[in-house]
């Protein structure tokens, strides 16, 4: 079975998701950045699979670094590299006959790099009907799951359980003094 690694680039997914493009849109593009890692830790933490996120450094200049966030690799390109082109370099690396890579792109210039590689696509869209539906599914899991964990209450009354009781222990007598 091959490990599963998504590469995520990360303004494509800003561009495209609603909520995300809105803030973007606003001059809140730090609130989307915050929140698409927010909802791709999330998303990772239920999937458990490797995911990769990349930013391109066009929008915060001089900046190149890499760090974890909740799981996640975040990766900013330096200045004279584009998130598509650390992207199509990381996806010639990674793909292996022991990894499956799944690029997340809406990018059709860069689907077919991603493809000559080996490797899968996923649209920006695509992505975020899979997010939200594994995030319904987990959301009926924990109901079903904290249903089964409540207390039931007996239907039969106090009064009704000691009846009950009476009725077995006398029966339990009643069974000793056959034998």
């Amino acid at each position: 079975m091959k490990k599963d690694i998504l590469i995520v680039d990360a303004y494509n997914m800003i561009g495209n998701w609603p909520d995300l493009n809105r803030l973007k849109l606003a001059g809140r593009l730090e609130e989307a950045r915050d929140n698409l890692l927010t909802i791709l830790s999330e998303y990772h933490k239920y999937q458990r699979i490797e995911m990769i996120v990349v930013f391109d450094a066009m929008y915060v200049p001089g900046m190149s670094k890499k760090y974890d966030h909740y799981g996640l690799e975040v990766v900013w390109t330096g200045q004279d590299q584009t998130a598509d082109e650390y992207i199509e370099a990381l996806t010639k690396q990674k793909q292996t006959r022991f990894t499956q890579v799944t690029v997340a792109t809406s990018d059709q210039a860069e689907q077919w790099t991603v493809f000559s590689a080996g490797a899968l696509r996923i649209p920006a869209g695509e992505l975020l009907t899979d997010i939200n539906q594994t995030r319904k599914e987990v959301h009926t899991q924990a109901v079903k799951f904290a249903d089964k964990g409540q207390v039931r209450h007996s239907p039969w009354s106090e009064g009704q359980l000691s009846k009950l009781e009476k009725l077995r222990d006398h029966l339990g007598d009643d069974d000793h003094t056959r034998k």
